[in-house]
């Protein structure tokens, strides 16, 4: 999927932390099961950009967003909340009320893991759909691919529990692939894994 492809980029604004690992994954897997290109602040490292520059920028280049609020725990270092989720999808938000015409084609999903959690620490957004996936990885894939037919619907996509499947027999195989790549599967990058995921996928089909 060329990357100037607006329609067809997903933003995913989630924990990048390893508790959180086998559910964005799992979500990521998904997005490109069912035809799209996941995008994420991890997937360039340039240390002479200023990192909300570089969320902005991926996030005007994206249609499509995901956002996970499901991790607003105090931290047990600094006994304080995380808010760059909230921050992220405040500014989806903002780009697609304000933005130019294409901006405003934009859709989000916003999950979290309790259903009506978020009513507790972020009521400005009552009244949108926030979907919950109880921290299951098939829970969260079959929730990404109801939501990416449902605002793609002209995409054949394949059913919630062929992709969880699919997943499944992807992670089996993933160690083998490592090895073969000379990559340790504790320390992938995004880029790492999202290429490992998209091979497969091209081996599979």
């Amino acid at each position: 999927m060329a990357a100037s492809d607006y329609g067809g980029q997903v933003f995913i604004n989630c924990p990048f932390d390893g508790e959180y690992a086998r559910l964005f994954e799992a979500i990521v897997f998904a997005i490109f099961d069912c035809g799209f290109r996941p995008r994420c602040s991890l997937e360039t490292d340039d240390g002479g950009q200023i990192r909300i520059d570089k969320i902005f920028s991926i996030i005007s280049a994206c249609r499509l967003g995901i956002h996970d609020i499901s991790r607003t725990e105090l931290d047990t270092k600094n006994t304080l909340p995380r808010f760059n989720m909230p921050l992220e999808l405040g500014v989806f938000l903002g780009a697609k009320r304000y933005g130019r015409s294409k901006q405003r084609q934009k859709a989000c999903l916003i999950l979290d893991r309790e259903s009506y959690r978020y009513q507790k620490f972020i009521s400005d957004i009552a009244g949108q759909d926030i979907r919950s996936h109880g921290d299951d990885p098939q829970e969260a894939i079959t929730i990404v691919r109801n939501w990416l037919r449902s605002v793609s619907p002209q995409r054949p996509i394949p059913g919630g529990e062929a992709i969880g499947n699919r997943y499944r027999i992807f992670r089996k195989t993933m160690p083998k692939m490592c090895r073969r790549l000379k990559w340790s599967t504790s320390s992938l990058t995004f880029t790492d894994y999202t290429w490992l995921v998209a091979e497969w996928l091209k081996e599979a089909t």
